[in-house]
């Protein structure tokens, strides 16, 4: 595939100076390879780049073979969900946070972008999950990379969702919320709340109740094609629907929101040296992680 790179695109958290540099020496990289260069204007202006600037990012990913994004996860997140349906490959580079999603560390920039134009690097696939239903009498679509959370507001009081998978009864839970991750997203709230690490090659999703009032009330995985359906019982406490932890929307006794496999999928830039288990074994502090 590296010979089909022919354009590249830059996007930074706009919120983060410190990529500013970054930035403009992946511009000059990038220039030198003889690749074109593009980018969104928020990332023109933050690096003073001279370069085509796309207003957004559904604009900047169709002009381009390869996105390179400057952040932390909650970026990646982001910019997943706004490029929804492209086929456009996504390669992470640090800057920040802990970076799960993130490849490449700000000082191997240079010889990451070196083995991109050799080729020696994969793309993965991968899914998206969905949300569909109800909140307040309004309908809800909406897409996640790592998780959708059901969860209480402001009061300490627990709530109460009934669950069901493929229309069976799985139980009821009197929680703080529960989550429903995506394989790429077992590493995030779901791994915080007692989840099992996934493979994002896995076809399952995961539901992980957040501090239960039962005790025995553990993670629950099912298959991927599954349609998970949480209903909310409570009454007069808030409940929230949150979306990657970034995208909120309250909802009422009643309603209730339907999970499931998207049909959309993020693709994201793997080098080769690099993986999954290597990456658990750094970010976690695992034995056998030598950084």
């Amino acid at each position: 595939m590296a010979d089909k790179i022919g354009s590249v695109g830059l996007l930074a958290n706009s919120g983060k100076a410190s990529s500013r540099t970054l930035v403009q020496s992946a511009a000059r990289l990038i220039q030198r390879s003889g690749r074109k260069l593009f980018c969104d204007s928020a990332t023109a202006q933050l690096a003073g780049l001279k370069c085509p600037a796309l207003g957004d990012v559904p604009a900047l990913v169709s002009k381009v073979d390869l996105l390179l994004v400057f952040g932390g996860d909650g970026t990646m997140l982001r910019v997943a969900r706004d490029m929804a349906g492209s086929q456009t490959p996504i390669l992470g580079v640090k800057v920040g946070g802990l970076g799960f999603l993130t490849t490449v560390q700000a000082p191997q920039l240079a010889p990451a972008l070196k083995q991109l134009w050799a080729g020696e690097f994969l793309v993965e696939s991968r899914p998206l999950i969905q949300a569909s239903g109800r909140a307040q009498g309004k309908p809800i679509a909406e897409l996640a990379l790592n998780d959708f959370v059901i969860s209480r507001g402001a009061t300490s009081r627990l709530i109460e969702l009934a669950v069901t998978v493929d229309a069976e009864e799985l139980t009821r839970y009197r929680c703080d919320g529960l989550i429903v991750s995506s394989p790429t997203g077992s590493t995030a709230y779901s791994l915080a709340a007692g989840g099992a690490v996934v493979s994002p090659d896995s076809e399952v999703l995961t539901i992980t109740p957040i501090c239960p009032h039962t005790l025995s009330n553990r993670s629950v995985i099912v298959p991927m094609d599954s349609v998970v359906q949480v209903t909310v019982l409570s009454e007069r406490v808030d409940t929230m629907l949150t979306a990657d932890g970034q995208v909120q929307m309250p909802l009422s006794t009643g309603d209730f929101v339907q999970m499931r496999k998207s049909k959309f999928a993020a693709r994201l830039v793997r080098l080769r040296g690099n993986s999954f288990f290597q990456t658990l074994r750094q970010k976690l502090h695992w034995s056998g992680s030598h950084v």
